[in-house]
C-alpha cells in the first residue's frame, strides 16, 4: 500500500509491533514505520471493538494510539521510532493517566 521513495537513504532502525521484529528508516514516526511495514492497525475501538488505524498523521484524531515499551495512549504519528522500541496495539479505552 505505501512505498518509499526510490532516493531516500537514512539508515534502517529496527523495532517491534506486537513482537514481531520490524525496520524502519531512521527518523520516521512510529505511525508512518507502521504503515510502511504494512501494518496498518494500531488501536481497537472501545465501543464496536473496530479495528482503527492512524488518519491525521499530525497529532489530532488520536487514532494512532498506542503502547511504546510499556506506556499506553501513546500518539504513534507524534513520537519518532527508536532502536528496540516495543510497540503494541492499544486494544480499548484510552485512560487517562496511563499516558505518563
Amino acid at each position: 500500500m505505501f512505498q518509499r521513495l526510490p532516493d531516500r537513504t537514512e539508515s534502517s532502525v529496527s523495532f517491534t509491533f506486537n513482537g514481531t521484529p520490524t525496520t524502519a528508516c531512521s527518523g520516521d514516526s512510529v505511525a508512518a514505520a507502521l504503515l510502511a511495514a504494512g501494518h496498518c492497525t494500531t488501536r481497537r475501538s472501545p465501543v464496536s471493538d473496530a479495528a482503527r488505524a492512524p488518519y491525521c498523521m499530525m497529532g489530532v484524531c488520536f487514532e494512532c494510539l498506542v503502547k511504546i515499551d510499556d506506556r499506553a495512549n501513546r500518539q504513534a504519528c507524534l513520537i519518532t521510532v527508536e532502536e528496540g522500541m516495543r510497540v503494541e496495539t492499544q486494544d480499548g479505552a484510552a485512560v487517562v493517566g496511563q499516558e505518563a
